[in-house]
């Protein structure tokens, strides 16, 4: 099933291909049930609770600041990959590798932080995320293109 999903995401299947109930992380029409990724999501929401508590930190995690946080670290992260070519990006080194993957995981990390803060579930709000881009980018006026779907 794994499988299935990776070559539908990847675009070897179309969008409109992708059942709405999958997209929405159902199975059914009935409700969503918890996916192994929820309860990795919430364990490490609760870990970034218990650090930011032992610290004393959560009065410096406003939304504003994780967001600025969050941008921060995304810059960091394309720091990374700054004046290499594309073929460079794409076979990256060990140790390019490894500070490629402690700055994803800090931009994860902030995302979560600010999800937490705002009562969003990420989760469900990516899922619906690319449920709004199936329907904005229909693979028969999508694939292969670049263009933004509002652009002629």
């Amino acid at each position: 099933m794994l499988q299935g999903r990776r070559s539908a995401l990847s675009g070897e299947r179309g969008a409109e291909s992708l059942p709405l109930a999958w997209v929405l992380g159902r199975r059914s029409s009935g409700p969503r049930q918890n996916t192994p990724m929820d309860a990795s999501i919430e364990s490490l929401t609760q870990a970034l609770r218990r650090f930011a508590a032992e610290r004393d930190w959560e009065q410096f995690h406003s939304p504003k600041n994780l967001a600025s946080a969050l941008t921060v670290e995304a810059a960091e992260l394309l720091e990374q990959f700054q004046w290499l070519t594309e073929d460079q990006s794409r076979q990256l080194g060990h140790a390019k590798l490894a500070a490629v993957r402690h700055e994803l995981a800090d931009v994860f990390l902030y995302l979560l932080q600010l999800a937490d803060k705002l009562n969003v579930d990420l989760a469900a709000a990516a899922r619906e995320k690319l449920a709004l881009n199936a329907q904005k980018y229909p693979v028969e006026l999508a694939r292969g293109s670049s263009r933004k779907y509002n652009e002629p």
